[in-house]
């Protein structure tokens, strides 16, 4: 995951573009009964996710930052005294 994380967002598509297809693959020798490594899958399924997260975690943590930089303290607001109704 960590050599993930140092990948452009082009080429976190590019590998989850050639992972999507491997996983097809597996899933057809699986179903013919040619797929030796069946935990193949699994770890394929799991690589899809870490790269989505990766892929929707990047914009959200730029805007974040940006928007912890523009906020401004917030004037204190005064209580107002309540009053009795009649």
């Amino acid at each position: 995951i960590e050599d993930l994380k140092t990948k452009t967002e082009d080429e976190l598509k590019k590998i989850l573009l050639e992972t999507r297809k491997d996983q097809l693959n597996m899933r057809f020798q699986k179903t013919n009964g040619t797929l030796a490594d069946t935990s193949a899958v699994r770890k394929k399924r799991r690589l899809v996710a870490r790269l989505k997260t990766l892929m929707n975690g990047k914009p959200v943590a730029e805007k974040t930052t940006a928007k912890k930089a523009e906020k401004k303290p917030a004037a204190k607001k005064t209580a107002k005294p309540k009053t009795k109704a009649a």
